[in-house]
């Protein structure tokens, strides 16, 4: 490799600030190619999902909703409550589990082809700045121009259309939050009946308009981490876009009618030129590469006009490169497959398992079990029933492992409304003769006509048995 290829110091700094520690504005060119013509057609189909998801709806209500304020959460028309924050929380572990096996396969594709920020960042506000603004050069011409008439239309024009994407973006943001139809009565009523609703719109549309305007990159090279985490989730043989630094080096102009004779690298810096994050790919893996494909439509484009082969900068792994071989599944990726795996079977099992009504049942604190008449003795018990459903519901508990009576307080019936819950009392007599222990195990089913749903496991206090 060549001195230049070998200088390290470039990892001494983040590439977008300077050695003072000011930063360095991203002027981007416009990518073109196949990698990005996918790329688009990919953003394409994601943002319809994004903006058309919140209108979805199965049974009158969103098939996608995340409402912390309300502790409400529908997946694919399914509700979760809090006492499915277990499952939650399991599929975040599998999400992580997941990302991490993809990167140590697939290195940061993630980053490129699936963030929102990427996508947003390069698909749709980059575009927007290229059609007001021009390309690279008309960019540079433009920032480093006086406050002219043609500087402040152009920058007002794009800023305010940056707005208007913000606040397009806020809207479906909060639509997720709480709900298509409680954003259109925020945005179709008076503003005093829905203040804090806008106040929230506002805020989100600031937000965005800000890291899309003025922060940029930054997201990506200060304030995620999933870059530094590469570090220690890539390894040889993970497949990155990558630099072929054995044909590229030493590299050297290229001189038309002229045999080459060094490396196919003709030092063209496209590949630096069209960079979202100002990196030099052919230094090799660094924390700002989002793995965008930009220098790899460059590069190819540029050996086609040298009448070079192509691929130069392709998607890759270390070893690969170095020994000229495709990667194979390493021990470390089977690894994680096979954690992966497990977590899946375990998440698909809950899922599976989970119940559309949800009972907690305790037997009365600081309760001694109660004499009654005929030879019986009963317990107190508090029930709380929680309906997962559009449907109310009606249940009814019998025994199981035991013969007994169960009694509502107050009700005759366990009726559950559509999405919420009732709670109350009940009584469970025994007769006297058939308590044997202190403490007696109970299994009462829960019934929905005939069809159990679930089996409550709790314990029936009785009179201390002696030796």
């Amino acid at each position: 490799m060549s001195n230049a290829a070998q200088d390290v110091s470039f990892r001494d700094r983040v590439a977008t600030i300077d050695k003072e520690g000011k930063r360095i504005w991203m002027f981007p060119q416009k990518p073109k190619g196949t990698f990005y013509n996918r790329r688009t057609l990919f953003s394409i189909l994601y943002l319809i999902l994004f903006f058309s998801l919140p209108f979805i709806k199965m049974n009158g209500h969103p098939i996608f909703l995340i409402n912390i304020l309300e502790r409400k959460f529908i997946l694919f028309g399914q509700i979760f409550w809090p006492q499915d924050f277990f499952i939650f929380g399991l599929g975040m572990v599998v999400f992580v589990v997941f990302v991490t096996l993809f990167t140590v396969v697939f290195g940061r594709i993630f980053c490129g082809w699936m963030c929102p920020q990427t996508i947003f960042m390069e698909m749709v506000f980059r575009k927007v700045e290229y059609w007001i603004e021009g390309d690279r050069a008309a960019q540079m011409m433009l920032a480093k121009a006086p406050w002219n008439t043609k500087k402040i239309f152009k920058k007002t024009s794009k800023w305010v259309v940056f707005w208007l994407i913000s606040f397009l973006i806020a809207n479906t943001f909060l639509s997720y939050i709480i709900g298509i139809d409680q954003l259109e009565k925020i945005v179709t009523e008076p503003v005093g009946k829905h203040l804090g609703g806008f106040i929230s719109i506002f805020i989100f549309t600031s937000v965005f308009f800000l890291v899309y305007a003025w922060f940029r990159e930054q997201v990506c090279t200060v304030v995620c981490p999933y870059g530094r985490l590469q570090s220690v989730l890539l390894d040889s043989n993970s497949i990155i876009v990558a630099y072929d630094y054995v044909r590229g080096e030493p590299r050297g102009k290229f001189k038309k009618n002229q045999e080459r004779a060094i490396g196919d690298c003709i030092d063209c810096e496209q590949c630096v030129k069209v960079c979202p994050t100002g990196i030099d790919i052919r230094n090799g893996t660094q924390m700002e590469c989002v793995n965008c494909t930009a220098c790899i439509d460059a590069c190819n484009h540029m050996m086609d006009a040298v009448g070079l082969p192509r691929n130069l900068i392709r998607y890759d792994s270390e070893n690969g490169i170095k020994n000229k071989k495709r990667p194979g599944f390493t021990p470390r990726m089977k690894a994680y497959t096979a954690v992966m795996c497990v977590l899946l079977g375990i998440l698909t099992y809950l899922l599976a398992s989970r119940t559309d009504v949800d009972i907690n049942m305790l037997r009365t604190p600081g309760q001694l079990y109660q004499p009654q008449p005929n030879n019986q003795i009963s317990n107190l018990y508090n029930y709380k029933l929680i309906n997962k459903t559009y449907q109310d519901k009606t249940v009814t508990l019998k025994p199981e492992n035991f013969k007994g009576t169960i009694k509502l307080v107050g009700e005759t019936q366990l009726k559950i409304p559509k999405e919420g819950y009732t709670s109350g009392s009940l009584f469970i007599y025994l007769d006297n003769n058939t308590v044997t222990k202190t403490k007696t195990p109970l299994n009462i089913g829960v019934y929905e006509g005939d069809k159990k749903i679930k089996t409550i496991h709790t314990s029936f206090l009785g009179p201390f048995v002696g030796s």
